[in-house]
């Protein structure tokens, strides 16, 4: 059997209810999918380890991270040649399906290979970057040297660090921080270019507000798609309404936490020129952004390395099995959020981030960074030891459930975040009661940590 049809009540448009039939993976499933996900990058070991189907979550983990290690290791060794200066290779150097020329210190640093986004955008002109933040704060200095001054328009809840970054390292730049309470947010009228900065991290009432942003045309729209599937529908709508105004777009990216598997292949980010010679109005010098960038990456010595290239990406196969993946992680994270909206009345901060990939709680007393950390480790600590698949890790869209601090930039509040695994309906469940019966029962320890 591969999976069981259940009723689940899901909104629509409108808000209300209404019943749908969505498949509800069996652990047999789910361990035969992981056992392809294994299988596939097991493959691309010159030497590939003899592998079994994994009989458990635990093997799972254990597998796929002992892989991937293997996998690095081994490229590694192969190309012990290779130094930051490419001074061994006189041709192309390639890992799986992509190539890398590069001189010095990779400053100039060339890919070609496969997008890790499945869209049909037209031409797209992507620069490689040693992480999600070096290539928005390169973007970011990139426009504020070509552009000058201008208003940055930022969603409730947008990413911290992109908003520490303008508010410390941006002064050319006016953030405007956008009201969702109602679908018309208030914006205080300037002479200078506007950049609509729209971030896949905020809640649903957020991210809908910065797309009704999008009917004024701004100039330039930055579109942070880390926590959304390369794949994702909401991209493509985006890019739709985005044509549809003429709005030139950059989309950033963190690859580090969706697109190797599970795995944390290696620190990567980027940013992504979309159609920019068509989009771009003739005679703007927003033309100049993309060589501009390229240059800020080189100066603040923010390439990406070769090596955190995942060599699984690009083929159909490793597309099913992502698309596969961030679908039980949407479906258990509605689970989770209509659980805790049930169980935990009054102890949830955020139940309904647009990209559906984490739930956020609080105490009955207000959190600090301290008593927040503390709450994650110590409920990832007991509930491991009980057996189950949970971590205290910072990050999101692995295997298991992961807990951390988390702060809102934009109401301040600290609050505990899970992040949602790809894990079998049954073994999510029994997981989230029992986060839902630690938070509960610890509330007295959470709100004296915090006193």
């Amino acid at each position: 059997m591969v999976g069981a049809f259940v009723p689940e009540v899901t909104p629509d448009a409108g808000g209300h209810g209404r019943p749908t039939k969505i498949c509800v993976e069996d652990v047999k499933a789910y361990l035969d999918r992981k056992h392809r996900e294994l299988r596939l990058i097991n493959d691309c070991l010159h030497h590939p380890l003899p592998l079994s189907c994994p009989r458990s979550v635990t093997d799972v983990i254990r597998h796929k991270f002992q892989l991937t290690a293997a996998l690095k290791a081994e490229h590694a060794l192969h190309d012990w040649t290779v130094t930051e200066t490419a001074w061994a290779h006189p041709g192309q150097r390639r890992i799986g399906p992509f190539e890398f020329s590069y001189d010095y210190q990779r400053a100039d640093l060339d890919v070609r290979g496969p997008s890790f986004y499945e869209l049909q955008c037209g031409v797209i002109d992507t620069v490689y970057t040693a992480s999600g933040m070096a290539a928005i704060s390169a973007l970011l200095l990139a426009l504020a040297r070509v552009i000058g001054k201008a208003d940055i328009v930022v969603l409730p809840g947008a990413y911290g660090e992109t908003q520490e970054f303008i508010e410390g390292y941006a002064e050319r730049f006016r953030m405007i921080t956008l009201n969702c309470a109602g679908e018309a947010a208030v914006i205080p009228k300037s002479a200078s270019r506007r950049i609509l900065l729209l971030d896949s991290s905020a809640s649903v009432p957020a991210f809908h507000a910065g797309l009704h942003q999008m009917d004024a045309a701004p100039d330039l729209l930055i579109f942070d798609t880390t926590c959304f599937s390369g794949g994702s529908g909401r991209i493509r709508r985006v890019l739709a309404r985005a044509r549809e105004f003429s709005i030139p777009v950059v989309m950033a990216r963190s690859h580090t936490k969706l697109d190797s598997l599970g795995a944390e292949y290696g620190r990567l980010g980027s940013m992504t020129f979309v159609d920019w010679g068509k989009s771009v109005p003739c005679g703007s010098n927003l033309a100049e952004i993309p060589a501009e960038a390229r240059n800020a990456v080189r100066l603040l010595g923010g390439a990406a390395l070769p090596a955190h290239f995942p060599p699984y990406i690009g083929t159909p196969l490793y597309r099913e099995l992502t698309n596969k993946r961030i679908a039980a992680i949407l479906r258990n994270g509605r689970r989770a959020g209509r659980y805790f909206a049930r169980a935990l009345r009054g102890l949830t901060a955020e139940l309904h981030y647009v990209h559906g990939l984490y739930v956020t709680l609080t105490g009955r007393q207000k959190l600090d960074e301290a008593s927040a950390r503390r709450a994650a480790a110590e409920m990832s600590r007991d509930l491991a030891e009980a057996g189950l698949p949970i971590q205290h890790a910072g990050s999101f869209g692995f295997d298991f459930a992961a807990t951390e601090w988390f702060r809102n930039p934009t109401t301040d509040r600290y609050s505990v975040r899970i992040a949602v695994p790809d894990l079998p309906a049954a073994i999510w469940d029994d997981l989230v009661a029992a986060i839902a019966k630690w938070w509960s029962a610890h509330q007295w320890q959470v709100a004296a940590s915090s006193g």
